[in-house]
C-alpha cells in the first residue's frame, strides 16, 4: 500500500510538472501549432521527471555507470510510447469536444492517470526488471 500511495504522488509531481511546462510555452508562444509544443514540452519534462523519480523511490534501482542509466532511459522511454499515446489522445480529444485550456488539461490528467498505471506495469516488469540485471 505505501508502494502505491508513493507511485500516486509522483504521478501527480510529474504531472504537474508536465501541466506546467505546457502552461509556460502556450504563454510563451500562442502561434501556429502552440498547442501541440505545449504538450510536446510537457511531455519531454514529464517523462525526464517521472523516470528520475520512479527510478530512485519506486524501484531504488541505480545505473552501473552513465552509458547503463542512459540505455535504461532510453527503454523507459520505449515504454512510455504507448502510454504517451493514450495521454495525447485523451488531451487532444478534451481539446476538441471542449476547446477550453482547463478541459484540454483535464483530458491531459485523465490521460496520464490512465497512462501512469500501465507504464507502471511494463517499468516493472520489462525496463527496471532488465536494468537490474
Amino acid at each position: 500500500m505505501k508502494l502505491a500511495i508513493t507511485y500516486v504522488i509522483l504521478a501527480l509531481i510529474a504531472t504537474m510538472a508536465n501541466l506546467a511546462a505546457q502552461d509556460l510555452v502556450v504563454r510563451l508562444y500562442s502561434g501556429a501549432f502552440s498547442i501541440f509544443l505545449s504538450i510536446l514540452f510537457g511531455t519531454a519534462v514529464g517523462l525526464v521527471m517521472k523516470y528520475v523519480l520512479d527510478k530512485r523511490y519506486i524501484f531504488c534501482f541505480r545505473a552501473q555507470n552513465a552509458a547503463h542509466d542512459g540505455r535504461t532511459f532510453i527503454l523507459y522511454s520505449v515504454m512510455g510510447l504507448a502510454t504517451t499515446v493514450i495521454f495525447w489522445g485523451m488531451e487532444f480529444a478534451f481539446q476538441h469536444a471542449f476547446g477550453t485550456k482547463e478541459m484540454r488539461y483535464l483530458g491531459g490528467v485523465i490521460g496520464l492517470a490512465i497512462g501512469y498505471l500501465t507504464k507502471y506495469q511494463l517499468d516493472k516488469r520489462y525496463v527496471f526488471k532488465v536494468a537490474a540485471s
